[in-house]
């Protein structure tokens, strides 16, 4: 195994900066670009943004934007599993729509904006490694100015991403490094590629729910009686104590399996006619804790997805 430890990581936000694009290359990283860790390459992705290639001896790729810390790509025998939307943003301003974005602290609306701040600031690259020719990442984002401008607490979460043959696995810890206790919701809101119509879940049967559709802020409670979870038309339905492994049919000819630890929910999400440009390309099946997760000074939580192409 083969390990290397380095940090890019940029400017913070002031409290009263908005979310700007403060990732321009420097110096330091112009030098953190052209360091190669087996395989292990920081690159200039879209928007001139940072990002993060990953090649597995076996031939998989993955990519990731510091921006957000979001997984946009995973690709097994060059075709992609995961879905960026046609109208994703690459400015550093707004989250990048598609991939694997972070929820967190809070997931969907609340006392602050839209699925928190940690999809729409800059991560940090912390540590590569080579574990027989697969390569880890691990990203990590601390409370800066600007999180604690609309989240007052001291944080660290560190993302651990693995690529091997045909899986993707992530690992998020969050830890409390403030002196008060504090608590959060977060979920990963992993767009799949897919044909919509073809689409559908397995494993969801028996579970607690709370139906979105047709009114988002009144859900409806119930209980899932389907074997098959299919989308046809607006889909926005929360999936209560889920089981740990679910089964994705994307509608194109790939099954992918879907483990977690410690994601105790699901969610699954398809905006139908709202998004009318590209809503019957993807589905998204999101891993999520709604209910609120409470950490003590120094204490930890830690929650892995595994994706698995069969």
């Amino acid at each position: 195994m083969v390990a290397m430890s380095l940090i890019w990581s940029f400017p913070p936000l002031t409290a009263s900066a908005k979310p700007r694009r403060v990732n321009r290359y420097s110096g330091v990283a112009m030098a953190s670009a052209s360091v190669n860790v087996d395989n292990v390459k920081v690159t200039q992705g879209l928007g001139d943004l940072p990002k993060i290639d990953l090649t597995s001896v076996h031939g998989s790729e993955a990519e990731i934007y510091l921006f957000g810390g979001c997984v946009t790509s995973w690709k097994v025998a060059s075709k992609d599993l995961l879905f960026v939307r046609p109208d994703a943003i690459f400015d550093g301003k707004k989250p990048i729509s598609g991939g694997l974005p972070h929820c967190f602290p809070q997931f969907g609306p609340g006392a602050i904006q839209q699925h928190g701040f940690a999809r729409n600031v800059n991560w940090s690259l912390v540590n590569s490694e080579n574990v027989e020719g697969n390569p880890v990442i691990t990203l990590e984002l601390k409370d800066t100015p600007y999180s604690r401008s609309m989240w007052d607490y001291s944080f660290l979460a560190l993302y651990k991403v693995t690529l091997h043959r045909n899986t993707l696995s992530t690992e998020l810890r969050i830890t409390n490094t403030d002196e008060k206790p504090f608590s959060f919701t977060t979920a990963l809101h992993t767009y799949f590629r897919a044909s919509v119509t073809g689409a559908s879940v397995t494993g969801l049967k028996g579970c607690k729910t709370l139906n979105k559709n047709p009114d988002p802020k009144n859900p409806v409670e119930g209980k899932e009686e389907r074997d098959v979870v299919t989308f046809p038309g607006f889909v926005d339905c929360v999936y209560l104590d889920a089981p740990e492994e679910l089964q994705l049919d994307n509608g194109l000819g790939d099954k992918i399996t879907i483990k977690n630890t410690n994601w105790s929910d699901a969610v699954l999400w398809n905006p139908h006619l709202s998004m009318e440009a590209c809503y019957k390309d993807f589905v998204c099946v999101e891993n999520a804790k709604i209910g609120q997760v409470e950490l003590e000074h120094n204490q930890s939580w830690t929650a892995t997805q595994l994706l698995s192409l069969a």
